[in-house]
């Protein structure tokens, strides 16, 4: 596989643990259930199905670990975030602390992206802000950061 077309892949991945991460906040399912529902009821033909499955179980996992993360940066409880918003920080949040062989920026570029299709209208700043700060905590990504 090219890498665009890894990439294109990754994208759509993250497009549906989005989805999914929004169920689950909605309706409390059990996570392996809304994993088995999106296998067989969307179409995940192109989409890279094994980071699907790693990140969507990992984040449901580390869910309190990582609104602690980014609890700091909040002006607000996290549960009164959007549930879209409260998503994609968690998302966002997991593969800065957990996925390095995606890019710093791509992380982060990639919830803002979702940001502007699925959130409201100026989340995508919000996003970008917080996760941006959660991003420089991490260890691991401060390395890469003093690179740029």
């Amino acid at each position: 596989m090219r890498q665009s077309e890894a990439n294109q892949s990754r994208a759509r991945a993250r497009r549906r643990i989005l989805q999914a991460l929004y169920q689950w906040q909605l309706t409390d399912q059990d996570p392996n259930d809304i994993a088995r529902q999106f296998y067989n009821d969307h179409r995940l033909g192109r989409t890279d199905l094994a980071y699907f499955s790693e990140v969507f179980q990992g984040v449901c996992t580390e869910v309190t670990a990582l609104d602690a993360s980014f609890d700091g940066y909040l002006d607000r409880p996290a549960r009164t975030l959007d549930p879209v918003e409260l998503s994609l920080l968690r998302l966002g949040t997991y593969e800065l602390q957990n996925r390095f062989e995606v890019p710093y920026r791509v992380c982060i570029d990639q919830a803002i992206e979702l940001a502007k299709s699925f959130g409201a209208e100026q989340s995508h700043r919000f996003i970008n802000g917080i996760l941006d700060r959660v991003g420089r905590d991490v260890a691991l990504r401060k390395a890469e950061l003093a690179k740029r």
